[in-house]
Parts: C-alpha cells; structure tokens; sequence
C-alpha cells in the first residue's frame, strides 16, 4: 500500500467515526425523547382513569354518539 492508500483509508476511517457518533447521539436524544413521552402517557391515562371514578357522568358522555347518527 502507498501512502495515498493509506491516507485515503483513515480519510474513510474518521468520517465514518463521526458518522457513527452523530448516529449514536440521535439514537440517545431519541430514546430520551420516548422515555419522556412514556411518562407522559402514563400521567394522563392516570388522571383520566382518575376522572373516569371519581366522575362516571362525564366518562359516559364520550361514548355517546352524536346526535345526527
């Protein structure tokens, strides 16, 4: 291998380097973001069920059908 080669190998070797990290910080803010939205869902479907008990009334009227079916 010549000196062209090999500069050329650690020219690919860097780039994909930075690559793999930015690809390694998306995958992390992502999961964050999910881990985030988890919670979230889970705080409003406890505060609904909490609704749904401690008000049945209001529950019943979102399964009712509008009146023009």
């Amino acid at each position: 291998m010549n000196k062209d080669q090999v500069d050329g190998l650690e020219m690919k070797i860097a780039f994909q380097e930075d690559l793999l990290q930015k690809l390694d910080d998306a995958v992390f803010a992502q999961q964050q973001q999910i881990l985030l939205l988890e919670d979230q869902v889970r705080v409003l479907s406890e505060q609904l069920q909490q609704i749904a008990t401690a008000r049945p009334e209001a529950m019943s009227a979102v399964d009712e059908r509008p009146p023009h079916y």
